[in-house]
């Protein structure tokens, strides 16, 4: 019996969530679920066709990088989920997609603009996009300097308003509390990004919102006097 059976349950979960909500293609993409109690995290088996994926299949290494379960080979992008779960305290699943819409914008060397309320929802401000990689981060530890990229990026960005970036070149990464929630903001950065690459076509001059209309937007969703939805 695994000592990480509910862990395992989740993270397979979400990784299905991937396929249902149209962020990949073939086998591109991952969620890592992390358990911050026990310091490891699972995630999805590199190269592992999501239809016949199992929680079984899921793989577990701690935070140091060791893989402590599972027979197949983690995701390739493990050493990135890992940077990220030691430098984002408060985060507990991160997703990566290569969702055609916000891959456009990473390819672009472009930041999402805040062009709506829909993405202010979700997102406080710009999408951010990070530098490129150098060639001795690329040559070097690649996966790993990934996430010290975005770290990098994220220097006076709180990741809780910002659930979410863009590696230059690369694609989305997006991160949550939960395995659920975490592909969910992976999802809507998908949406805001197809709807900004959308409107931009419509109007290449369109402005980003008013930032009044960001602060009510997210705000009313998020922190201690937000009032949308029900009371738990």
């Amino acid at each position: 019996m695994s000592h990480y059976r509910e862990l395992k349950q989740e993270c397979y979960e979400a990784n299905l969530l991937l396929p249902k909500f149209g962020l990949v293609d073939l086998t591109f993409g991952n969620v890592s679920v992390l358990d911050r109690e026990q310091a490891v995290f699972g995630i999805k088996p590199s190269g592992v066709d999501y239809a016949k994926l199992t929680p079984e299949d899921i793989v577990v290494v701690d935070l140091e990088g060791k893989q402590v379960e599972g027979k197949l080979r983690p995701s390739s992008d493990t050493a990135t989920h890992r940077r990220l779960f030691l430098a984002f305290s408060d985060i507990a699943s991160v997703v990566h997609s290569h969702s055609r819409n916000a891959v456009s914008f990473a390819q672009a060397g472009r930041a999402i603009p805040c062009l709506g309320t829909t993405h202010a929802d979700y997102f406080y401000g710009e999408v951010p996009v990070t530098r490129p990689m150098t060639t001795a981060e690329i040559e070097g530890s690649y996966e790993w300097e990934t996430g010290n990229v975005i770290v990098e990026r994220f220097k006076g960005l709180d990741p809780l308003e910002m659930p979410g970036v863009l590696v230059h070149g690369h694609g989305p990464f997006a991160w949550g509390p939960s395995g659920a929630k975490a592909v969910e903001n992976a999802f809507a950065l998908e949406i805001v990004a197809e709807m900004a690459l959308n409107a931009l076509q419509i109007n290449p001059q369109a402005e980003p919102l008013a930032q009044c209309l960001i602060d009510k937007h997210f705000l009313r969703k998020h922190g201690a006097g937000a009032y949308y939805g029900q009371k738990g």
